[in-house]
């Protein structure tokens, strides 16, 4: 597939996402959504997220159904040991009472690695798929379908999930200070004193605010790049296979580390905003 583009090309068709938006046309995609404006939908996005986040509930149901008390299969006992790493993660960093955290953590762990976990696929291999359900199946140009597999790759879906975690600090602030205990620690931290109100409310709106935004970027930025390496490695000819799978077992490593990270953080902040003093 790459023979078929110049380089430039080939990377901005595997980094742009299938787009589907409204117009005086009704629904059209890709290129007709570039002066569409902001309501886009990232169709690509949303259709990898929701059928890896519907495999990962179906996965464990399935487990819990059929879990035995004696010696457990292998896929029990993998679930298990995930389900152990997590209740332990949660343990060891959140201070509060909450029967939410813990299924949450499992939750944001499992779904965003099984997103990372895309970024494995053969670059070509999904969109040279969909570029031939659209030729043969709807009569377009396959340079014209798009098709990005891995969810983590789209800011817009890493800032949902930051936002997410943002709102339940946000809740959590409330729920066990109070309204006027949380607009404490807002207005007099770190100085304690009433002429300090305005710095105190920019320090701590900052520090606040930053937190979501560093989850986001942070997954977003090292999936993007990793995956710009992967699309860049596919440009290099007859060396790009073990080049591609150099940079794959390395991932072993990365991508189950960036779905711990987001975890933690979002246990870390959920117990700063659980701490009632």
């Amino acid at each position: 597939m790459a023979s078929e583009y110049t380089t430039s090309e080939y990377i901005k068709h595997h980094l742009t996402n299938a787009r589907m938006c409204t117009s005086d046309d009704g629904i059209v995609f890709n290129k007709a959504c570039e002066d569409a404006g902001f309501w886009v939908w990232h169709i690509d996005t949303l259709g990898w997220s929701i059928g890896l986040g519907i495999l990962f509930l179906w996965l464990f149901r399935k487990v819990a159904k059929s879990a035995t008390t004696g010696v457990p299969g292998k896929l029990q006992a993998f679930v298990e040991l995930i389900f152990d790493f997590v209740d332990g993660s949660v343990k060891s960093s959140f201070h509060g009472r909450s029967s939410l955290i813990a299924p949450l953590a499992l939750t944001i762990f499992v779904w965003v690695l099984l997103m990372n976990l895309m970024d494995l696929v053969p670059v070509d291999l999904l969109p040279t798929i969909a570029g031939m359900i659209g030729q043969y199946g709807f009569g377009m140009d396959p340079h014209d379908v798009y098709m990005k597999a891995v969810p983590t790759t789209d800011l817009n879906l890493t800032v949902a999930l930051a936002l997410g975690v943002f709102f339940l600090m946000i809740f959590y602030s409330i729920k066990i200070k109070g309204v006027g205990g949380f607009t404490k620690e807002l207005t007099l931290q770190p100085f304690n004193h009433w002429a300090f109100i305005p710095v105190n409310f920019i320090l701590e709106s900052i520090t606040l605010l930053a937190r979501p935004f560093s989850l986001a970027l942070r997954l977003f930025g090292n999936l993007y790049a990793s995956e710009l390496i992967f699309i860049l490695i596919a440009t290099v000819g007859y060396f790009q296979l073990p080049m591609h799978f150099m940079w794959a077992v390395f991932h072993l490593l990365v991508l189950p580390l960036q779905a711990f990270i987001f975890m933690m953080l979002t246990i870390v902040y959920l117990s700063l905003a659980s701490e009632d003093h």
